[in-house]
């Protein structure tokens, strides 16, 4: 079994991908894994829509920003999968109907650990993801016909990759831990 740390270390943005269809079986240990992700109080804020229509992927792609803009656009249409990740507002960070943090709707934070965890599952079953976030939201929940009170946040092609992606230097640990005081 591959060691967690591994995983982590292996997982890259994966921008062209394989015609090649993803099992039914490895679609749903994602979803699952995503079930599980830790939220605020448990609220489970986060929706995701499952897109596999060519033409829906499509009409995706003809309003982000072009490949000279946003080298993810193309993986739209070429990712057998793409999730569609939304948020529910108002659930995430309140108690008793009010906003209980400095910060606000929590809803970006639990988002991020839902799709932190997708990633890293897909990644776990040999398949690639990127996270797409620079496009125009509105025009795109229109499309996927998100209702009032969602937020969409961000797109993920899923698929077997096509090419091996780069590592990317990192920070070391001693750029940005601090002990006890900043």
């Amino acid at each position: 079994m591959t060691d967690f740390i591994e995983v982590i270390h292996g997982r890259r943005s994966i921008r062209r991908y394989q015609n090649r269809e993803i099992p039914e079986e490895h679609l749903t240990a994602i979803l699952e894994a995503i079930r599980w992700a830790p939220s605020w109080t448990n609220s489970q804020c986060w929706e995701l829509i499952v897109i596999k229509d060519p033409a829906i992927k499509k009409t995706i792609q003809g309003v982000l920003p072009p490949p000279s803009v946003n080298p993810s656009s193309n993986a739209i249409v070429e990712a057998p999968v793409v999730l569609a990740i939304c948020g529910k507002l108002g659930r995430s960070g309140y108690y008793k109907g009010e906003v209980a943090t400095k910060l606000g709707d929590w809803f970006m934070f639990d988002l991020g650990i839902a799709t932190q965890t997708l990633c890293l599952t897909a990644h776990y079953l040999d398949l690639g993801t990127v996270i797409v976030g620079l496009f125009d939201q509105e025009k795109v929940k229109e499309i996927l016909r998100v209702p009032e009170g969602f937020e969409l946040v961000s797109l993920i092609p899923l698929g077997y990759p096509a090419q091996e992606a780069k590592v990317r230097p990192r920070k070391e640990i001693s750029e940005f831990v601090h002990y006890d005081t900043f």
